[in-house]
């Protein structure tokens, strides 16, 4: 009897360590050999189709695009073994999809060539990819300056105010021959403080407060007070410089972090009818925005008073020309549309050329970009690094939907750039800074647990 007590009384052996996913490095590589294949080919084809021959630097796009795709998968399987292996991969292919769009366009618009530089600016951004992935060891380390990014963040949406409007809108920066458009870094600075605000004040958030109906709680303004403040400025900044977009992206950004961080639906409705309230005052009052609902309402009236198609009537008729299977790379029209077939309507080059089958193929690229984002903040312990992730997803998610909307006369247009496919540097360099966080993300959620935190 004393010796089975004794037996009993021995303590038990510590839990062994949770076991992490598969790195599944391997398959990451073969993933990307096969979106480099596919832009290169891409590439080829389109040199085939506008002129005949294959182009002159085509080998040098092809050892390009490997390297930069081979360098950035060296830094995650040195520096972040565990991440995610979908995510660099659909960022390879979708940049080099948009760089063969570019290409495209580039050869029926001779006088206005943007694919050299385009392809410059991707180096730049794998560079700093590869920066932050390898630099990056933490991403609990963001949280500390997070006042900082506040303030970086409302510094870079300032500056403009001070330069000439460009097509209506005071979003870019113009020295020595040089553009840059600082809201696109503005925006993960944001994301970055909000998510370190509401990890340190989501209790706060979810529990306190005056019940005004139903769910819905009047939040104590010390709590809400910074943070709405912060909210507004950023807003207010973005619509005295007409960037109708990236308020749109701001707010909705606010919105979903707000209720990922309470869980309280009823953010979401007081998001949409404030949006709905801002909107409707904006496209009133100001000319600029209220001459974009007017041709998102009636985009054929160009043609009605005799003055041919406008810019959205001229991406209606890509996507409708398109059809199911598309005109095939470099037999589309869609450079009609003018300077902004680049930037702001790519996606209709695409519909025509890819037609809806290779259209919905890209969206779910991203689709399956913005998914991986959220599944990795999901499976986060701390709550910085999951509103993080959620964040920087959701950046993605509605910059798609923003311009999608746009360009098929969903929405009214906002003159965003969609990301690694439109012709923008700011905007490609800023998207591979949200794949190099997300990587980092990914790795920390998918890394083996030690015994000690297993067991709790």
């Amino acid at each position: 009897m004393t010796a089975l007590t004794a037996k009993v009384a021995e303590p038990s052996p510590p839990p062994p360590p949770q076991a992490g996913a598969p790195k599944r490095r391997g398959v990451e590589l073969a993933l990307l050999a096969g979106a480099v294949l596919i832009s290169v080919l891409g590439h080829l084809h389109v040199g085939l189709a506008t002129t005949g021959r294959i182009p002159d630097p085509a080998d040098r796009y092809a050892i390009g695009l490997a390297a930069a795709a081979l360098l950035a998968h060296l830094a995650v399987r040195l520096r972040a073994p565990y991440a995610d292996p979908l995510v660099l991969p659909i960022a390879v292919l979708l940049n080099g999809l948009g760089l063969v769009l570019i290409q495209r366009l580039d050869a029926t618009t001779p006088g206005h060539p943007t694919a050299d530089g385009q392809l410059l600016w991707s180096a730049l951004g794998v560079v700093l990819f590869v920066l932050v992935v390898a630099l990056l060891r933490d991403h609990r380390v963001l949280q500390r300056y997070a006042y900082l990014s506040v303030a970086t963040a409302l510094a870079l949406m300032l500056v403009p105010v001070f330069f000439p409007a460009v097509n209506g809108a005071h979003i870019w920066i113009r020295f020595a021959g040089l553009s840059f458009q600082p809201g696109e870094f503005a925006k993960i600075l944001l994301a970055v403080f909000f998510a370190a605000y509401l990890a340190a004040n989501r209790t706060a958030l979810a529990l306190t407060g005056r019940r005004l109906f139903w769910k819905l709680r009047l939040l104590p303004g010390r709590v809400l007070g910074p943070i709405l403040a912060i909210w507004l400025l950023s807003v207010g900044l973005l619509v005295l410089e007409r960037d109708l977009g990236t308020s749109m992206l701001f707010f909705g950004l606010f919105v979903i972090m707000l209720f990922t961080a309470t869980g309280r639906i009823g953010w979401i409705a007081i998001g949409l009818l404030l949006a709905a309230l801002g909107a409707y005052a904006v496209g009133t009052f100001e000319p600029h925005v209220n001459s974009r609902v007017d041709d998102w309402l009636n985009p054929f009236a160009s043609i009605e008073r005799g003055e041919g198609p406008g810019q959205l009537a001229q991406s209606l008729f890509a996507f409708g020309a398109g059809g199911l299977l598309g005109s095939g790379l470099g037999h589309g029209q869609s450079f009609l549309i003018g300077f902004a077939a680049k930037s702001d309507f790519i996606l209709a080059t695409a519909g025509e050329e890819l037609g809806l089958v290779g259209l919905t193929a890209i969206l779910l690229l991203y689709g399956l970009l913005v998914a991986r984002g959220f599944r990795a903040g999901l499976a986060l312990r701390d709550p910085f690094g999951r509103l993080l992730a959620t964040g920087l997803a959701s950046i993605v998610a509605l910059q798609v939907f923003v311009i999608a909307g746009g360009v098929t006369g969903l929405i009214p247009l906002t003159g965003m750039a969609m990301p690694f496919l439109a012709q923008g540097g700011s905007s490609v360099v800023t998207n591979w800074i949200i794949v190099a966080l997300l990587v980092r993300l990914s790795d920390c959620a998918r890394r083996p647990r030690p015994a000690q935190e297993a067991a709790e």
